[in-house]
């Protein structure tokens, strides 16, 4: 018997559970609509939405508009030629919405508004993962039974990636009052579920990984067009005499295509693994991570590696003005350990445009070892994106008679590895 197997291209293993929740509440009634708080969560872990922020749009069900909006903006008001009088906000059948940018007006704001957009990962900051505001609905439903709910949800976080399901009536949402003493709930609310796929979002990864090891001296880099080869008439050469130029314009606003140096891999990111130093009961690694994108500077970025290992790591080194944040946590398998590392910036590609750090982590003997390739990480995320790792057959590889000087030699040939290598 034939067997039909259901592909889910949004599914996450590191964050399986991890999407976007759009919810709407009804807080009250008009003459002729409603009053409703719209949340945006983020419940992605280690996803976050970067500048320039996030877009909402939808579809209504009948002639619906809007009549004032609280915390965000449409993005274009439409035809409202039929309204005598008071003119709406809004009254396009497809309406699309963005967050307001911060120091807006007080009698503009709303709660968790008026951050460009800009959310952070579930599991960064919670309580920065979440946007809302506020809709005066009008032509719509007085009544539970009347109202009739926006289709055909879409999310920009901010680019492609992300697909929404129907909206789904829920239970109404439930309040405290200040004091908490007192609930109060929502007149009727639903959401809206938007997960995310990578391969929707970019047709290449938009980052990579390079590999070395103190016992070996062949540097495995990115493989070659890692990103795609598409902008490499548009780079710029590092020594470039055009450099100081390409950085004062990246420094602009309004530039949002990336312009990236010329590398072999042509990623805007790499992340380069270098297993430092062999002890009896400990190993240390070096993780460095490039930005090679002039215009783009990754705030409140996030990088998840897999490795069998992280369950035991003993200290992490920060060598840069921002002090990395490091969690180690096991997936729903119980198979794979993941270390997130959280961070402030990672400005844009330059002298300054690296960050880096170091990790002791405490051997397991039933499981250690150097041989074929199982000091380097399985799996490498930057801002949730899984980034392209060499093939395991180019890795390091530890020769066949190093076991008997890796502890003797491993500290001073560690020290002569050089902090940047050749791209």
């Amino acid at each position: 018997m034939a067997q039909v197997y259901i592909v889910l291209p949004a599914y996450d293993p590191l964050d399986p559970n991890g999407n976007i929740t759009v919810k709407w509440d009804i807080m009250s009634w008009t003459p002729d609509g409603y009053v409703a708080a719209v949340t945006v969560n983020n419940f992605q872990m280690y996803r976050h939405i970067m500048s320039p922020g996030w877009t909402l749009g939808w579809t209504w069900a009948r002639r619906e508009v809007i009549w004032a909006a609280v915390g965000a903006e449409a993005t274009e008001q439409g035809d409202c030629s039929r309204f005598k009088g008071n003119v709406p906000h809004c009254c396009k059948k497809t309406p699309t919405f963005v967050d307001l940018l911060p120091g807006v007006p007080y009698n503009q704001q709303f709660t968790n508004c008026c951050k460009g957009g800009v959310l952070s990962a579930w599991g960064q900051d919670p309580s920065t993962a979440v946007s809302s505001f506020q809709l005066s609905v009008g032509s719509a439903g007085t009544t539970n039974r009347t109202v009739r709910l926006p289709r055909n949800f879409t999310l920009l976080g901010p680019g492609t990636g992300y697909t929404c399901g129907r909206a789904r009536i829920v239970p109404p949402t439930i309040f405290l009052t200040p004091a908490g003493r007192r609930r109060t709930q929502a007149l009727m609310t639903w959401n809206v579920t938007c997960s995310y796929s990578q391969l929707r979002a970019r047709k290449y990864p938009s980052c990579c990984v390079s590999l070395s090891s103190f016992y070996n001296s062949t540097i495995v880099h990115c493989p070659s067009c890692s990103c795609g080869c598409q902008d490499k008439r548009n780079c710029v050469q590092s020594d470039s005499k055009m450099l100081s130029v390409v950085e004062d314009d990246a420094k602009r606003k309004g530039n949002e295509l990336p312009l990236l140096q010329c590398t072999r891999h042509m990623c805007p990111v790499r992340v380069h693994w270098h297993v430092m130093l062999n002890y009896k009961e400990y190993w240390r690694v070096k993780v460095s991570i490039t930005n090679f994108n002039y215009r783009m500077n990754y705030t409140h970025w996030t990088l998840v590696m897999q490795h069998p290992n992280f369950n035991n790591v003993t200290q992490v080194f920060s060598f840069d003005y921002k002090p990395l944040i490091a969690y180690s946590s096991i997936n729903d398998t119980g198979m794979f350990y993941g270390l997130k590392f959280f961070n402030d910036r990672l400005v844009q590609a330059g002298e300054f445009g690296f960050v880096q750090s170091e990790m002791l982590l405490q051997k397991d003997k039933n499981t250690f070892t150097l041989r074929e390739g199982w000091a380097f990480p399985r799996k490498v995320y930057f801002n949730g994106d899984e980034c392209q790792l060499p093939p395991p057959d180019v890795y390091p590889f530890l020769p066949n008679s190093a076991h008997e000087i890796l502890l003797s030699f491993s500290a001073l040939i560690s020290s002569f590895f050089f902090l940047f290598i050749a791209i």
